[in-house]
């Protein structure tokens, strides 16, 4: 097997979990009281996105020399912060159309211990194994786009103004795409059997907790002040 299939392996074998743990939260009763506790949980998780990959690329120039997976990694991160610029301004954004809840409250309110542990493990294989490991990370969170019919209804399902679903449609709309070029790096790095194994190690291990996020936001309380603890201040 490549090691472009053993990573495409990991994330078929993974992502139906994450699907069927979307489709729980959006089909979860209150749903409307539930969105902005969504909403606060991928702003932690989008906010770290960029500092993610910069930390990759600066990790990439201290590869050791003639790493040939450095160069063409760098590129992409270079490349994808770029297009992820601003998207946690986006989610501030829709919060506050979908509750009145202020950027400040969710600022200041500490991210919870799920999303910590999500993005938490990316800085600590990116400094002590190998950068490339982030690539399991970004292929789960843009290997589930928001279905566009879901978010074109939503506003109708939950009376919320369309304006509360911004991100979600643009995320709908563009994560295809950017899944197509994480696919065309994947053929293109040389990743050797070891880190092709590492980089689905990163992918099984987000999609499982990327699942059981969405499974605890689904199931949990929806009062907006259980995921912003500054509201109650």
């Amino acid at each position: 097997m490549s090691a472009a299939a053993l990573v495409r392996s990991a994330l078929a074998l993974t992502l139906p979990d994450v699907r069927a743990a979307a489709r729980t939260l959006w089909t979860a009763p209150r749903l409307k009281e539930r969105y902005p506790g969504y909403l606060g949980v991928m702003h932690g998780l989008i906010r770290a996105s960029v500092p993610l990959m910069e930390a990759a690329g600066r990790r990439c120039a201290d590869l050791p020399p003639g790493d040939p997976c450095a160069e063409p990694l760098a590129r992409y991160f270079e490349t994808h912060i770029a297009e992820e610029q601003g998207h946690d301004d986006w989610l501030l954004k829709d919060l506050t159309a979908a509750d009145g809840i202020t950027p400040r409250a969710v600022l200041d309110s500490a991210p919870a211990a799920d999303v910590a542990a999500l993005a938490g493990a990316q800085y600590y294989w990116i400094r002590h194994y190998h950068p490339a490991c982030l690539l399991g990370y970004i292929a789960v969170l843009e290997g589930c786009p928001p279905d566009p019919d879901l978010a074109r209804r939503l506003p109708g399902l939950t009376g919320l103004p369309a304006t509360a679903f911004r991100t979600l449609a643009a995320h709908a709309a563009d994560d295809p795409g950017h899944l197509r070029e994480l696919d065309r790096l994947l053929d293109e790095l040389p990743l050797t059997p070891a880190l092709a194994a590492a980089v689905a190690h990163s992918a099984a291990h987000t999609a499982g907790r990327a699942a059981a996020l969405l499974r605890g936001l689904a199931q949990g309380d929806p009062d907006p002040a259980s995921r912003f603890p500054a509201l109650r201040s």
